[in-house]
């Protein structure tokens, strides 16, 4: 019998693509798009909920003298009665006033002298970042001197220097602040400015022949607008800690006007008989400037998810 010789092929090496992964089955990629899902609605939700409380405190500011039970000023009753009593919701100063009436004008002070200080901040420091950034050259150089040069200087210490030195009252608190506050906004706003200038639409426009207004107007500034807003939103929280400051210092209103850092600072020799008397006040400015803060960011997410 012959020998049958059986010759094995040997296969060649595959030199192709290595094979595309089997994909991940259909459940989990719903499962992951359902938790994505839901954690991007909750934040949503979160964000709006913090945005529609900064609102709700504004109106309640607004409304504060319609809203305090009593009148801020004159005594009600008995010295230091305690919170949820006979001394009413949060009892009564040491010469009887209620306390929740003055908690309440207090804020309406705070909040929107805040908000006026850094919406005038704002816009100072809006027009001179955009003239820096738009004309460039000697402008921009001695603009930016002028903004480094309160940038150098310590601003609270400035703040209470231009406050000590005009007197208390709301006016000169105001003038106190926003002469530290806009070099900030100033420095910003130029960079973006700068920023925004080298973009090729802007670029076109200008070679077009378009006018620096009209490049400011409507190319310019639009793409300002959301970081202005969002630094803006999130400074808030510092306007009302350096008002309240200022207040503590006996630099704001004089006295017997309602103020959350007066009211503080006078407070303090009665914290160990009654302490509510300085402690609701400054919880007050805390939970202002935290809601602020937590509000801010989320302004900054909302606007982001909208690019």
């Amino acid at each position: 019998m012959a020998d049958v010789l059986v010759q094995v092929e040997a296969q060649p090496a595959r030199t192709g693509p290595a094979p595309a992964p089997s994909p991940a089955p259909r459940w989990r990629l719903n499962g992951r798009r359902r938790a994505g899902g839901a954690d991007s609605r909750a934040r949503r939700i979160g964000d709006w909920t913090l945005i529609g409380l900064v609102l709700l405190v504004t109106v309640v500011a607004v409304l504060a003298p319609a809203l305090a039970p009593h009148d801020p000023v004159q005594p009600i009753g008995v010295p230091k009665l305690p919170p949820f009593g006979d001394g009413g919701l949060l009892g009564t100063d040491q010469i009887g006033r209620d306390t929740f009436s003055r908690v309440l004008v207090g804020l309406r002070t705070s909040w929107l002298l805040a908000l006026v200080v850094t919406g005038v901040g704002l816009l100072v420091g809006t027009v001179v970042g955009l003239v820096a950034g738009m004309f460039g050259g000697w402008v921009d150089s001695l603009l930016m001197r002028i903004t480094e040069v309160f940038l150098a200087l310590p601003s609270m210490l400035v703040a209470v220097a231009v406050a000590a030195a005009l007197g208390p009252g709301l006016v000169n608190t105001f003038l106190a602040v926003i002469v530290v506050w806009w070099p900030y906004y100033a420095r910003i706003i130029r960079g973006e400015v700068r920023g925004i200038m080298a973009r090729p639409h802007v670029e076109a426009a200008r070679m077009a022949g378009v006018g620096p207004l009209r490049v400011m107007w409507r190319h310019v500034l639009p793409g300002v607008v959301p970081t202005a807003v969002v630094t803006a939103s999130l400074d808030i929280g510092n306007v009302v800690m350096v008002l309240a400051s200022l207040s503590f210092l006996g630099l704001g209103q004089p006295a017997p006007a309602p103020e959350l850092g007066a009211d503080t600072s006078r407070g303090l020799v009665e914290i160990l008989d009654a302490w509510w008397i300085p402690l609701v006040p400054g919880l007050v400015v805390m939970l202002l400037s935290l809601l602020s803060n937590l509000a801010g960011d989320a302004v900054r997410n909302r606007l982001a998810h909208r690019r």
